[in-house]
């Protein structure tokens, strides 16, 4: 049980603090309601790059890094598509160095041509490394458009265009900072050893002045249900061949979305797996194969993804894989497999929150989530799921019509294929 304690200010922050005197040390972690789901569709990218943005220096404090390695701490930051992130650790005896630094960018960064076009290279040589010039590294590009067709879901975190990034001026990136950078769009969560009284009282002191801002309502175009299987192929010079499937699944705050966790879990979760037993080490038509959720606020999907063994037809691979699926979809789960990955759900729960850092951070979702005390009550979501919920939910999403389906083709084995096609099936 994780000790939460929680205030607002009258500017709509959100405290929430767990106070653990088993470590010196404390995080201080701060979470914005924006993702990339809240990009114009003309300019994307820009929650990513205000990860950047955000380490180059506010409007009082010209270098973020130097006085909090002064003190022995330390930083990061991640972005995803519905939240960006930012977290510091630190000496607890040395927290308000942190609440200085986090209170001052949130006031108002130190938006200049020059920091602009620091972080703008940046980003671009980061989309070029890891999208452009590496092996798969353009699938995410390929298969969210895929399967998405209105959602704001359909490019990732990064963008769907670079240009999107080259072209940014000073104005749309100050405009995005004073829309979506708000006291009342943000948690503040601290874990370590601290008192809540003096956090609150740290609160107050350095963010209370900070003006709410007129965060604007969101307002998503959600995703149409899918009738139809989607299939686009392409070619690359990989050594592989690789399958990647998407099935449209319920959101973060759907009841589905701890049978799905389960779900993945039995088909790919650890060597005594579905797809490890049956596709990896019986048929060996895989080197590896994966099953996984998104985990999105709004309605995500479901992946299977496979890098293929040389001289296994992608269309047998594949089959395999559907074959498991059906699986899943027509017969109970066996009640020992199921306890089976629900205890390693809950024992990998319990050793999260030996982290002080993943307590901060578990907070602030849950609490931008709606409720961070939620964060106790996760293991008994995941304990309620019944064998029936297992196999109607993976009816529910295995499905043709439900599916997007990646073939990506080795170059040099597939000289007659087609390069970039895309077809839907019936």
């Amino acid at each position: 049980m994780i000790e939460i304690y929680k205030h607002t200010l009258a500017n709509g922050l959100r405290v929430v603090v767990h106070p653990d005197n088993t470590t010196p040390l404390a995080a201080v972690n701060v979470l914005y309601d924006v993702g990339a789901r809240d990009e114009d569709p003309g300019k994307t990218g820009f929650a990513h790059l205000f990860e950047h943005l955000m380490f180059g220096g506010s409007r009082n404090v010209p270098s973020y890094d130097e006085p909090l390695q002064m003190v022995g701490g330390e930083n990061n930051a991640w972005t995803s598509n519905d939240y960006t992130n930012y977290y510091v650790t630190l000496p607890a005896n040395n927290i308000e160095t942190a609440f200085w630094l986090e209170s001052d960018r949130m006031l108002e960064l130190n938006f200049t041509e020059k920091n602009l076009e620091v972080q703008r290279k940046v980003v671009i040589e980061e989309f070029k490394q890891r999208y452009l010039n590496q092996p798969y590294g353009d699938m995410s590009l390929l298969t969210r458009p895929l399967a998405y067709k209105t959602h704001p879901y359909m490019w990732p975190t990064i963008g769907k265009d670079i240009s999107h990034i080259e072209n940014a001026t000073l104005d749309d990136v100050r405009n995005f900072f004073f829309k979506h950078y708000a006291p009342n769009n943000a948690v503040l969560a601290v874990a370590g050893n601290v008192h809540p009284d003096k956090v609150f009282a740290l609160a107050q002191k350095w963010f209370g002045d900070i003006p709410r801002r007129a965060v604007p309502q969101r307002n998503i175009p959600q995703e149409t249900p899918q009738n139809e299987a989607r299939l686009l192929v392409v070619e690359r010079d990989v050594p592989a061949d690789m399958i990647h499937i998407n099935f449209h699944i319920g959101g973060r705050m759907d009841a589905d979305f701890y049978v799905n966790d389960l779900l993945s879990d039995i088909l790919s979760n650890g060597q005594s797996s579905r797809f490890v037993q049956s596709l990896l080490k019986e048929k060996q038509f895989f080197s590896d194969v994966n099953a996984y959720i998104s985990g999105d606020m709004d309605p995500g999907v479901f992946t299977v993804t496979g890098r293929i063994m040389p001289n296994i037809s992608i269309q047998h691979a594949e089959e395999a894989i559907w074959h498991e699926l059906s699986k899943a979809a027509t017969n109970l789960v066996p009640e020992q497999e199921l306890l089976k990955v629900k205890n390693k759900i809950e024992s990998n729960l319990v050793f999260s929150e030996i982290s002080f850092l993943n307590k901060a951070m578990n907070m602030a979702h849950y609490e931008m989530m709606g409720d961070a005390s939620e964060i106790n009550r996760e293991i008994e979501h995941y304990r309620a799921v019944t064998r029936n919920d297992i196999r109607d939910a993976a009816a529910r999403a295995f499905r043709k019509e439900n599916s997007s389906t990646l073939h990506y083709l080795r170059r040099d084995k597939n000289a007659n294929g087609v390069n970039g096609n895309f077809s839907t099936e019936d």
